[in-house]
């Protein structure tokens, strides 16, 4: 399990959009070769793509954002946290396991069994709550592979559970036939992990002597052999070098070119028709071309692969106008307040990120009748809604998000029509929130509308226009502007109301509005669809 040592020339200063190396660069680089076709590595042949019917048909997902941070059930960003004196997860680190100079991430690690993990029954529950497509995390900032993995030794294949996450997951989908995502965030694991260096952060192979992670070199899990950013001692800081810039270390070529080989590695293993990167744009933009050449790649093998069908799916961060030419734009935490041109993905959570006992005990997931009214918002405004469902570090879904999901899975049981294989309306919605500005915040995190029965979003499927209410109107009368007589939304004239899960309801159309009755039973308790015929 040697460290593997690739020599190579560095491109030098940072790179434009659409730039490659030089050549001379790239000549003692190992890499992967990437799959040639169709699209070149550059954001000018990308733009050519388009976001294939199947994810924009698809609306919802379901992530396991799964990995050894959950191990500790003590929140997301657990491996980087846990090395700052003073956080709150380093005193939880402490107690639970000792001086993370004794005991540090590389250690959980050892500690995570995943026993209680059963894909099979997970992928057959989440596809029965209405999942068209599920995720799994290939790697977290903590730099571990969840697969058997080529350029990685710490994966769990060999430590940890000692088994193929990935691979697992992607035999449970295709079982059930649910396209397959994975989730690659290693790339900057480079500054992520900088406060272990005052920790057990530059151990080498040689100091695993005796130890159970004897033969396995630390420095291919930290990558700390390097002078550390500027203000690492303050754990907000990464946030502001996200882009490689504001005093960010510069990471290596060989770290860069490792990174490619492992994604390219996974994409080649298991096929997955979504990819999704937890970066600005791409992995190392600006400074380097690995992310448009994992584009390229992607979409090259897909229409190889799919008889020059485009399946595959690539998401990215803060978003450009130029880089939404080329792929998905994700939104993190959060909703724009207008509808988009282009497919996009707002992927959420229902607690945190990775796994924390606390927001359980707290009661601090998204109810189902906020997941449900997010979802009804995305889908208004071209979106699809990816929703992590943390599991706890044993690989168990606990009892409050089986009742969350269960929920779910009953309003989409009446009401998926009005989900699946929709498109915008001519007006997404009305309401006060329709009308409100709602800014975000860098990727996102805009979430936490305060959705009621006044606000109604509208999609269409055929001669039909679903109008969803956010929540029960007050009294049982439901009124929609938009799709008053004479409306400039639609021509025609409405023919006929139907309420799902109930039948067909009374209604009247004038100048005013389209006026519902709605029955005394609800036929749920989230959130009312009407089915509205137009002639």
């Amino acid at each position: 399990m040697a460290r593997k040592w690739i020599k190579f020339l560095f491109c030098g200063a940072m790179m434009t959009m659409g730039s490659v190396c030089p050549a001379t660069a790239q000549e003692n680089v190992q890499r992967e070769p990437i799959q040639t076709g169709e699209y070149e590595p550059t954001w000018e042949s990308l733009a050519k793509y388009e976001c294939p019917d199947w994810f924009r048909d698809a609306k919802f997902g379901i992530w396991a954002h799964w990995g050894p941070q959950c191990e500790p059930e003590s929140g997301d960003w657990y491996a980087r946290n846990m090395y700052y004196p003073g956080n709150w997860q380093y005193d939880a680190h402490v107690k639970k396991y000792g001086n993370p100079k004794d005991f540090g991430f590389k250690d959980v690690i050892n500690e995570w069994k995943a026993e209680e993990w059963e894909p099979d029954s997970l992928i057959r529950f989440y596809k029965s709550v209405g999942a068209r497509f599920f995720m799994t995390l290939a790697n977290h900032h903590d730099n571990m592979d969840l697969w058997d993995s080529k350029y990685q030794p710490w994966n769990s294949v060999n430590m940890g559970p000692k088994r193929d996450i990935v691979g697992e997951w992607a035999a449970a989908c295709k079982k059930y036939g649910l396209p397959l995502g994975v989730s690659i965030h290693a790339s900057h694991a480079w500054t992520w992990y900088e406060g272990s260096q005052d920790f057990d952060g530059k151990l080498t192979k040689a100091d695993g002597k005796g130890k159970w992670w004897e033969g396995y070199d630390p420095q291919d899990l930290y990558e700390q052999e390097h002078e550390r950013s500027k203000n690492s001692q303050d754990i907000g800081a990464i946030h502001s070098q996200w882009a490689w810039g504001n005093g960010a270390a510069q990471p290596s070529e060989e770290f860069k070119t490792n990174v490619f080989n492992r994604t390219l590695d996974v994409v080649n293993r298991y096929n997955p028709d979504v990819l999704y990167f937890d970066d600005t744009v791409l992995p190392f933009y600006p400074i380097s071309d690995e992310g448009v050449r994992i584009l390229a790649h992607m979409y090259n093998k897909s229409l190889k692969d799919n008889k020059g069908k485009m399946r595959a799916v690539v998401t990215g961060k803060i978003l450009e106008d130029q880089h939404k030419e080329a792929m998905v734009w994700d939104v993190e935490r959060g909703i724009p307040d207008r509808p988009q041109e282009k497919a996009w993905q707002t992927c959420t959570c229902l607690g945190t990120w990775h796994y924390d006992w606390g927001t359980y005990e707290r009661g601090g997931y998204k109810s189902a009748a906020q997941v449900v009214k997010m979802l009804v918002d995305i889908v208004s405004k071209n979106g699809t809604l990816l929703l992590s469902v943390p599991l706890r570090g044993s690989g168990a879904i606990d009892d409050k998000e089986v009742a969350i999901l269960n929920d779910i899975k009953a309003w989409m049981d009446i009401n998926s029509e009005s989900i699946y294989d929709t498109r915008p309306w001519t007006m997404f919605g009305e309401g006060p929130l329709a009308e409100a500005v709602n800014p975000m915040n860098a990727q996102g995190f805009n979430e936490g509308q305060n959705y009621t029965g006044a606000d109604v979003r509208y999609v269409q499927k055929g001669k039909y226009v679903y109008a969803t209410a956010l929540g029960w109107p007050e009294g049982q009368t439901m009124v929609m502007t938009s799709l008053r007589k004479g409306s400039p939304y639609y021509k025609g004239k409405v023919k006929s109301v139907e309420l799902l899960g109930y039948g067909k309801v009374d209604y009247t159309c004038d100048a005013d509005g389209l006026k519902v009755t709605l029955p005394g039973v609800k036929p749920n308790e989230i959130a009312p669809v009407l089915k509205v015929k137009i002639k």
